[in-house]
């Protein structure tokens, strides 16, 4: 089994084109009604290509998962960087990763629900390339924490596990959309659940600088988001 997906289309906007064609439809279908009942006749006809069209950009139905699991993934190191540009305060590189990385998956929900469900259906290889890939994305919270630490506006901390509990909290806005979209934006969502996360571990002065940064309005969302409306405090 191939890590990559090779394409027959050999221009590379077009290959881009193509697949995110591809990959929205059968997002939206494997999320319905199932990855493996979903047919590649299905995912062309909501695509509203052919099915000789698709097998020029992906060789099998696998393929097509594979995309749109890795595409999520790719997205937190797209995303993240590009909000902390410019950033050198600590806490604010801190906020600024953490909404980078939920709005990456506000954008994505489907894909991110698909990660949960599908990412077992996936070859053994695929499966360790997601996990490496997710290891990637998730140091770059890590390394913003490690900042706050030395800055000495969080305590000592076990890094990973803190890393994680974000991560998952964040994934909960698509595990559990259905309650919390309809109540808050994202941003909310993410000051009001860091506000208590960080209780057991901010400093004095680090609570004053998470306080001033969740106060502001929102940063405008990067190419990949939707745009929201205004951060309210948490």
């Amino acid at each position: 089994m191939a890590l990559q997906v090779v394409s027959k289309v050999e221009v590379p906007e077009l290959v881009e084109k193509r697949r995110g064609q591809i990959l929205k439809a059968a997002i939206e279908l494997y999320g319905r009604q199932g990855y493996h009942v979903t047919t590649i006749r299905e995912v062309a006809h909501r695509a509203k290509v052919s099915v000789g069209l698709i097998y020029q950009y992906v060789a099998d139905k696998e393929d097509v998962l594979f995309l749109a699991l890795v595409e999520v993934l790719d997205s937190y190191l797209r995303e993240i960087p590009l909000a902390l540009e410019g950033l050198t305060d600590p806490m604010e590189r801190f906020c600024a990763a953490v909404h980078a990385y939920g709005r990456v998956i506000d954008a994505r929900i489907d894909a991110t629900l698909l990660v949960y469900r599908e990412t077992k259906s996936l070859g053994r290889p695929r499966r360790e390339l997601l996990k490496a890939r997710e290891i990637q994305s998730n140091q770059l919270i890590s390394d913003a924490i490690e900042a706050c630490v030395r800055a000495g506006l969080f305590d000592a901390v076990d890094v990973e596990m803190l890393t994680y509990m974000i991560v998952m909290f964040c994934h909960a806005w698509a595990l559990k959309s259905w309650r919390f979209r309809g109540r808050l934006t994202i941003d909310a969502y993410l000051d009001r659940g860091l506000k208590l996360m960080l209780e057991p571990v901010v400093t004095p002065s680090g609570r004053r600088g998470f306080l001033a940064v969740a106060s502001r309005p929102a940063a405008a969302p990067g190419p990949a988001t939707k745009a929201r409306k205004p951060r309210r405090p948490a």
